[in-house]
């Protein structure tokens, strides 16, 4: 009996069935460090969305900025006019604290700052990616606090996974400019849309479908074509953080370099 033969032929076995079992290991890795990733961006998306409250549950909104103990939210101007001053702001910790009204923009963009003070409890602030570098079929993720079904009240944070679908030469009135898969609900309006690296590139505002009123106008006030103006309709939108960027420059140029860091 040749014995080299034996102990060769079983080496090359060996080493057959050990190349299959690799193979998914690697596959398995890498979904892994997918999961991961998403988890990681999930858990930062958490701790810069807040809820905006009067007497109930208004929307969502963004931790945009801090100076000392005063933190600055950002979210839609038509979050803050479904209730009434005056307004709070709940952190992802359960905490509530009175915010007062620092700005709505008269520009014709649906946006909105509120101010509150944490001595106590230090924040994350949102890192913003205000020159934007979004195209067609990038990964971006959306969250914020949806209604339930019966619209009264939240179902707790969500964060959705989605890419972008258009790009605006122009913007819609309210400055929508950015559509995008993610499924976006009532009360997740001011929540943040981030990028793959966890930046923020747009407010979330405007559902696929809307059941009245007609948002797909521009600012100028001309309408998109037909062809155009349906296809707006699958995407739920979003106010480009630049815009917001570039409205505070014009006013605050302090405040513009603080968020710029």
């Amino acid at each position: 009996m040749d014995w080299h033969k034996i102990i060769l032929a079983t080496c090359i076995g060996s080493l057959s069935i050990s190349s299959v079992l690799v193979a998914p290991t690697v596959s398995s890795v890498e979904q892994s460090l997918n999961q991961r990733s998403t988890q990681q961006l999930q858990k930062q998306a958490k701790l810069i969305t807040v809820k905006v409250l009067s007497k109930d549950f208004l929307g969502s909104g963004i931790l945009i900025h801090t100076k000392g103990s005063v933190y600055t939210v950002l979210t839609n101007a038509h979050v803050l006019r479904s209730g009434k001053a005056p307004y709070q702001i709940q952190t992802y910790d359960g905490k509530v604290y009175a915010a007062t009204l620092q700005s709505m923009s008269d520009r014709g963009n649906d946006l909105a700052q509120l101010k509150f003070r944490s001595d106590r409890t230090k924040y994350t602030v949102a890192s913003l990616d205000f020159r934007s570098s979004l195209t067609k079929g990038n990964k971006v993720f959306a969250a914020g606090f949806p209604f339930d079904e019966e619209g009264d009240r939240d179902i707790g944070f969500v964060f959705r996974s989605g890419e972008v679908s258009l790009i605006l030469d122009k913007a819609l009135e309210g400055g929508y400019k950015i559509g995008y898969t993610n499924d976006i609900q009532k009360g997740m309006s001011g929540g943040p849309l981030l990028n793959h690296v966890g930046k923020v590139v747009a407010i979330n505002g405007m559902h696929a479908e809307p059941l009245w009123g007609d948002p797909y106008v521009y600012q100028d006030g001309t309408e998109p074509e037909p062809e155009l103006r349906q296809e707006m309709h699958q995407y739920s939108w979003g106010i480009p953080i630049e815009t917001f960027v570039d409205l505070v420059s014009s006013s605050d140029s302090n405040f513009q370099a603080e968020v710029k860091k």
